[in-house]
C-alpha cells in the first residue's frame, strides 16, 4: 500500500498546536473543533510558542504529555485528512526543535 506524499512538518506543527490548545480529548471533538483549536493556538502562541508549551509539558508532566501528544497526532490526522499520523517524538523532533539558552 502506498501513501501520497505528505508534509510531516505541517502535520507536526498542527499536532503541537492542538497539544498546546485547551481542547480536551474528553470532549471528543470533531474535525471542525480540532481545526479551530489548531488555528486558534497558532494564532495565539505562534509555531514556536506551541513548541515551547509542548516542551514545557514534557518536562513538567511527561506521563500525561505522551498520551496527549498521541491523541493530538491522531486527531490532527483525522481532522486534516492526513494519510497517517507520524511517529511520536522521533529524533526528528530534537533536530527541528532545539532551544538555546539566552
Amino acid at each position: 500500500m502506498s501513501f501520497p506524499r505528505h508534509d510531516f512538518r505541517i502535520s507536526t506543527t498542527r499536532a503541537e498546536a492542538l497539544f498546546a490548545s485547551p481542547l480536551q480529548r474528553s470532549c471528543e471533538p470533531g474535525a471542525i473543533q480540532v481545526q479551530q483549536a489548531v488555528n486558534a493556538a497558532l494564532g495565539a502562541f505562534g509555531e514556536l510558542g506551541c513548541v515551547a508549551l509542548v516542551a514545557q509539558a514534557y518536562g513538567d508532566h511527561p506521563e500525561t504529555a505522551i498520551a496527549r501528544m498521541r491523541w493530538a497526532r491522531t486527531a490532527v490526522a483525522r481532522a486534516f485528512g492526513d494519510p497517517r499520523p507520524e511517529p511520536a517524538l522521533s529524533g526528528r523532533f530534537a533536530a527541528h526543535h532545539t532551544f538555546r539558552a539566552a
